[in-house]
């Protein structure tokens, strides 16, 4: 693996850390290959998924600690599960599988801190013969000169937008310049892609970018800071997924404002905003999809019942 590794600056921690002689930097991850799931997941927005899923690849640990996340199985230093692969050739076996029953897209679930490791399996994928669309999935705390490298290697970038306050992000996220980070790495993707969302005879994207926001219960303020500012900043005409799927897990029952349901009244008032500022791209949730979309990550297929 890469000797970047040796001291780590990949992501916006700057840790320094040496992890190919140990676990030290924020994320916790060494420089092996840090997978803990090799899936196919059927539970993106229909323009990422289809009727059929993506090949999606989970990296354990994350550069954000958030209270309610909802894979803290794997991202969480205290909670990480047993690694699921630790050699290349085993990964790239898994995936090339998936994509030879005709499987068309490959997702990497929160890569930040490992894009060596993510550039070293596009490029095996591509050895074997495949050239599936490659779709980046972040929480958009990334370095601006890394999405920078990333260009016409990803085909498909899929951030969050999580906040724009700094205190939210510091207590919820432990991530207080979240905001000003998570802007300028969504504005670098939008440099690469604009605002258009290409997508094949089927629908499924193919090239372009898709915001994604979470809203949070009793934080219906900051979801509307969210999206006003991508509208000036950005772009109205770019492609929005808000969601509605929160549900209290890991640390968030223990956190007043966060130990419940997102109500539908609150989803609405963020709908209609949405709708005032004028964003004409984009995908809904329904209320009830809170229940659909929790893991288990010690199955084989972490999003099957």
């Amino acid at each position: 693996m890469t000797e970047i590794y040796s001291n780590c600056t990949l992501c916006p921690r700057n840790c320094h850390a040496d992890r190919i002689n140990g676990r030290d930097g924020y994320c916790r991850m060494d420089a092996g290959w840090n997978i803990a799931s090799v899936c196919i997941h059927k539970g993106e927005e229909p323009v990422v998924g289809g009727k059929d899923g993506i090949c999606n690849i989970f990296f354990s640990g994350c550069n954000l600690h958030c209270i309610y996340c909802q894979n803290h199985e794997i991202s969480q230093p205290a909670r990480l599960s047993a690694l699921h692969a630790t050699d290349k050739e085993e990964v790239l076996s898994e995936i090339i599988t998936i994509l030879s029953n005709g499987i068309s897209s490959v997702g990497f679930v929160s890569p930040s801190h490992m894009i060596p490791g993510m550039k070293e399996i596009i490029a095996g994928i591509y050895s074997s013969g495949y050239r599936p669309v490659i779709i980046y999935n972040t929480n958009s705390y990334d370095k601006v000169e890394v999405i920078r490298g990333l260009d016409g290697i990803v085909d498909v970038y899929l951030p969050d937008f999580k906040y724009v306050s700094s205190d939210l992000a510091g207590r919820l996220s432990g991530a207080f310049n979240y905001g000003s980070i998570a802007l300028s790495a969504i504005k670098e993707m939008y440099r690469q892609m604009g605002s258009s969302l290409i997508t094949d005879e089927n629908g499924k994207a193919e090239r372009g970018m898709l915001i994604r926001h979470l809203v949070l219960p009793g934080h219906t303020d900051e979801s509307k800071k969210v999206l006003a500012t991508i509208a000036e900043e950005l772009s109205t005409g770019v492609n929005i997924s808000l969601m509605a799927q929160y549900y209290p897990m890991h640390k968030a029952s223990e956190t007043s404002d966060l130990n419940r349901a997102l109500y539908k009244s609150e989803y609405d008032e963020v709908v209609s905003y949405m709708h005032e500022l004028g964003f004409r791209n984009g995908w809904l949730q329904e209320i009830e999809s809170n229940l659909n979309y929790l893991p288990d990550f010690s199955k084989d297929h972490p999003f099957e019942a």
